[in-house]
C-alpha cells in the first residue's frame, strides 16, 4: 500500500536502525528520520562520542534515540544491534547499512592485502552480517526495509585509484539487489542508496583530489552534501516509495548521465 503521509511525517512510528551513525552521510539520515517523525533511532558506530552526539541531537528532535557503539564486522555486535531494538522497541522497522570504508587512492598494485581486508570486511561481509540478523527480525513481522548505502563507484569507477572500494561496492549491490528478490514477496524491501561525490570525512581522507576539480567535472558542477543523500534514503526507507523494490538509486549529481 502507498503511503500518503506528508513531508515530515514520513518516518511516524518507525523504529530505525542506521550504522556509521556518527558523522556523514549516516548522522544526516539519522536527523533526517527524526525531523520525519521517527518513533525510535538506534545510532550505531565504532566512535562513542560521535554516535552520542548523532543521537542527542536526535532526541532535541524529539525522537527516542540511543547510540550504541558496534563494530558491524563483528557478528556478536551486528546481533547484538538487532537484539536491541527488538528489546527496547519490540520490533526493527527500517535499517540504514550505512558504514563502509575506502581505501587511500592509489595503484591496485600499490594496495596490500590488509587493506584489501579491511574494505571488504567493512563492505561486504558486515552488508551480509547485517542483512542476515535484520531480516529475521522482520520477516517475522512479515514488513520491514533496508536501504543499502553503495556508491556510484559500483556501477562505474568515477576515479582511478579506488579499485578496491569499487569492487565491494559492486558486490554490495550485487548482494542488495539478491536479498531484495528473495525477500520482496516476504513484506521486506531492500534498496541500495548510491551516492556520488559527496563531501564527507571518508571522502576528504580517502585522497579523492582538488574539489574544485571535482566539482567542475559533474553536470551540476558542484559536490553533494550528506543531507542531499539523506533525503533519497528516507524515502527509500518510507511508505512512500512503496513499490521499489531492489534499486540503485544514484544521488549522484547526473555523474552516471553524463
Amino acid at each position: 500500500m502507498s503511503g500518503t503521509l506528508p513531508s515530515g511525517q514520513r518516518m511516524r512510528g518507525k523504529v530505525c536502525l542506521v550504522t556509521g551513525g556518527g558523522t556523514g552521510i549516516g548522522r544526516a539520515t539519522a536527523l533526517r528520520m527524526a525531523s520525519e517523525g521517527a518513533e525510535a533511532i538506534l545510532v550505531a558506530g565504532r566512535r562513542e562520542a560521535e554516535i552520542e552526539a548523532t543521537a542527542a541531537a536526535c532526541r532535541e528532535l524529539g525522537t527516542d534515540a540511543i547510540a550504541i557503539k558496534a563494530d558491524i564486522t563483528k557478528e556478536d555486535d551486528v546481533a547484538r544491534l538487532v537484539a536491541r531494538s527488538v528489546e527496547r522497541c519490540g520490533r526493527l522497522d527500517v535499517a540504514f547499512n550505512n558504514a563502509g570504508f575506502q581505501e587511500r587512492r592509489a595503484p591496485l598494485e600499490e594496495q596490500g592485502t590488509e587493506i584489501y581486508d579491511t574494505v571488504f570486511d567493512t563492505n561486504v561481509r558486515a552488508l551480509f552480517l547485517c542483512l542476515r540478523h535484520q531480516l529475521p527480525a522482520m520477516l517475522a513481522k512479515g514488513s520491514g526495509t533496508i536501504v543499502v548505502n553503495a556508491s556510484v563507484s559500483g556501477v562505474r569507477n568515477p576515479n582511478p585509484g579506488f579499485s578496491l572500494y569499487s569492487a565491494s561496492k559492486a558486490a554490495a549491490i550485487s548482494l542488495t539487489r539478491s536479498a531484495a528478490m528473495e525477500n520482496a514477496p516476504r513484506g521486506v524491501r531492500i534498496n541500495a542508496i548510491a551516492p556520488g561525490r559527496v563531501v564527507t570525512d571518508m571522502m576528504l581522507r580517502s585522497g579523492v583530489g582538488d574539489i574544485a576539480t571535482v566539482s567542475a567535472g559533474l553536470p551540476l558542477r558542484r559536490m553533494g552534501s550528506p543531507e542531499e543523500v539523506a533525503e533519497a534514503v528516507v524515502w527509500l526507507s518510507s511508505d512512500a516509495s512503496s513499490y521499489v523494490v531492489g534499486h540503485v538509486l544514484a544521488a549522484d549529481g547526473g555523474f552516471l548521465a553524463s
